[in-house]
């Protein structure tokens, strides 16, 4: 739908009215994903996690072992993993559901 003065319309699920493009992009806030671990703990940028489970890294050729903490992790944007850092291994995800949150 276009009003002919170069304003686009976008039509509103949540209200059923159409608004201006304008008003659409404003009102849309990023939305936060919530990252749990194991126990359903939430987890935050900077907490330390330890795992529970061995766990094979591909491209490393080493396992990881049950118990061994990571600190300092970094939230990815995706609800099932986490960017975090080993002595060893340098860019490590892991998957949220075999960390537990110390």
């Amino acid at each position: 739908m276009d009003a002919g003065d170069g304003d686009d319309f976008v039509y509103d699920e949540a209200t059923g009215e159409w608004i201006s493009a304008g008003e659409a992009a404003a009102s849309a806030a990023p939305i936060a994903v919530e990252v749990r671990d194991s126990v359903g703990s939430l987890l935050a940028d900077g907490d330390g996690v330890t795992l529970i489970k061995d766990l094979k890294v591909k491209g490393a050729n080493q396992v990881l072992k049950r118990g061994t903490v990571i600190r300092s992790i970094r939230l990815t944007g995706d609800a099932q993993e986490i960017d975090c850092r080993h002595d060893a291994i340098k860019g490590l995800v892991l998957r949220a559901e075999f960390v537990k949150k110390l």
